[in-house]
């Protein structure tokens, strides 16, 4: 097992036709630790996949180098990387059994010579005869158990005799983990693959590559698109746009502090809430004729804004549904989606006609074209600059973050 370290990488493709280059990965400094659990995020076309087919060697980098362990491995190829790649479309070969599919990487892994070949040949072709008709060969021996060793962790033993065609997305899913975990490669690379799934073996194959990742400490890099997949299954999450790198840290690091709008606005679902405002005395915020007040590390960065026009953010569950009065916020309600354990209400203020989505408690009765009164949580704002930076503040969680133990 090794960390990773990709130091400023860069990857740029030939335009077409005369058009200029397209730049898909910009000087890129990240590093992973051995054993953790790294998830890319990122719209489409932020450079996640071809991140990993660079670590992978299926792709060149342009400039800068990648690291697995202590050794450059940008010129080396993929076969002598010591990774193994898990696919979106799962990859099987289709002529081939489950068993043979799981063993494929084995049987390839080290140079063989012709009496060699032709005995562990001779040992595959005789593996359903009697024993006494078998024909050994001890690195099949090794292999078969390695093979049973990963069928039984998979749940895989009853299907290791069928083709890929005989077997449902999950089962296809977990034939393809089980062909990455096989090999113990120093690092797992995942390209979004669970994307293929329903929602309800979605959540089950999640809390398994979870649970397998936590067992093995393999160090392991997962591209998604999925918010719920990032905030879960991550020690960290990185976050990518258009080739650099916008924040990393922990789910929670995320979440409660980004780093910029981007970040703000991409990580959480529902999104942010986002409004114009205006710094005023006492660590307060002015929106429209409102004054809304600031509390927390925050509150000490406002002074020296003073008079300045921010952005402010705030997420759903920073607003209440509260009383009628001068300083809460009036809202028509535009929209409410019950989710079961809570419900999320979309409103216009009266104040800008700025769009707000609140989360609450389910059994709040409201229908479109109600009139709601909103309080926000004076902790959970989050101002951003003109140029999207957040603002800086005496953030309590200085030390970088904790790694949650491997067994």
């Amino acid at each position: 097992m090794a960390g990773v370290r990709f130091e400023a990488l860069s990857k740029t493709y030939p335009g077409r036709r005369g058009s200029e280059p397209v730049p898909v990965i910009r000087e890129l400094d990240l590093s992973i630790e051995d054993g953790e659990f790294l998830v890319l995020v990122g719209p489409s076309g932020c450079g996640k996949s071809t991140l990993l087919r660079l670590l992978a060697g299926l792709e060149s980098p342009t400039a800068g180098e990648i690291v697995i362990g202590e050794r450059p491995v940008s010129q080396v190829r993929p076969g002598r990387r010591d990774v193994a790649m898990v696919f979106q479309s799962y990859a099987l070969y289709p002529h081939l059994s489950v068993r043979d599919n799981l063993s494929f990487g084995l049987r390839r892994s080290r140079h063989r010579s012709l009496p060699q070949l032709l005995q562990d040949q001779l040992s595959q072709l005789s593996r359903g005869l009697p024993a006494f008709l078998r024909v050994r060969s001890p690195r099949e021996e090794l292999i078969e158990q390695r093979v049973h060793t990963v069928a039984q962790a998979l749940e895989l033993e009853p299907l290791l005799d069928r083709l890929p065609k005989e077997l449902s997305g999950g089962q296809k899913q977990r034939v393809a983990l089980g062909r990455a975990m096989a090999r113990k490669p120093a690092v797992f690379l995942m390209d979004e693959p669970l994307s293929n799934l329903d929602a309800k073996l979605r959540n089950s194959t999640r809390t398994r590559i979870v649970d397998l990742q936590r067992e093995l400490g393999t160090t392991t890099v997962y591209v998604t698109h999925d918010q719920v997949e990032a905030m879960t299954m991550g020690h960290r999450i990185a976050v990518l746009n258009q080739g650099r790198l916008q924040q990393l840290g922990t789910p929670m690091e995320l979440y409660r502090w980004p780093s910029n709008l981007f970040v703000a606005q991409f990580i959480g679902s529902p999104p942010m809430t986002m409004l114009p405002v205006v710094i005023g005395p006492g660590a307060t915020l002015l929106l429209g004729s409102k004054r809304l007040s600031v509390e927390g590390p925050l509150a000490t960065a406002l002074p020296v804004l003073e008079g300045q026009t921010l952005t402010a953010g705030l997420r759903p569950e920073g607003w209440r549904v509260a009383p009628a009065t001068n300083r809460n916020l009036p809202a028509s309600v535009l929209h409410c989606e019950v989710l079961g354990n809570e419900q999320l209400i979309s409103c216009r203020l009266h104040d800008g006609d700025h769009l707000v989505q609140v989360r609450t408690e389910p059994d709040l009765t409201v229908k479109p074209d109600d009139v709601l009164h909103l309080d926000a949580e004076p902790s959970g704002w989050r101002l951003f600059d003109a140029s999207g930076e957040a603002i800086a503040w005496q953030d309590p969680v200085t030390a970088g973050p904790t790694l949650p133990e491997l067994n």
